[in-house]
């Protein structure tokens, strides 16, 4: 595989849903109601269902992966959470993610990209950054 500096991989879309939630609850053992109830999300303050924060990760370095080809050139993965995912109960939520090469260490056979993971244009994951076998 080639990579090279500024190489953009290509842009990825993961769409979530209440059920996608629900979903999620049951793989993680993660049944926290602020991921699937309202009421519970506002009554501690929340603007309402939140994605889980494994999921929005999970799914943001997919594209990494999906371009690889193989989850086991993944040698690191690192992401803060900036702003949380809502999850409208009608329309659910887009998570759009961006990839880009920024790093690469010929000697150690290692790369760096960097995400860009926003939702309704709102960055959800800040300093993403994925190194990966080359």
């Amino acid at each position: 595989m080639s990579l090279t500096i500024g190489q953009a991989l290509p842009a990825r879309e993961f769409h979530f849903t209440r059920e996608s939630l629900v979903r999620y609850a049951g793989a993680s053992g993660d049944f926290n109601a602020i991921h699937y109830r309202d009421d519970v999300a506002k009554a501690v303050g929340l603007p309402g269902v939140l994605a889980h924060g494994m999921l929005t990760m999970g799914a943001a370095v997919q594209s990494v992966v999906d371009f690889l080809g193989d989850s086991g050139k993944v040698l690191d993965y690192q992401v803060r959470f900036t702003k949380p995912v809502l999850v409208d109960a009608a329309k659910g939520a887009t998570l759009v993610v961006n990839a880009t090469v920024v790093e690469i260490d010929e000697e150690a056979k290692i790369a760096r990209i960097d995400l860009s993971a926003t939702c309704d244009d709102v960055v959800v994951l800040g300093k993403a950054q994925v190194r990966v076998s080359i």
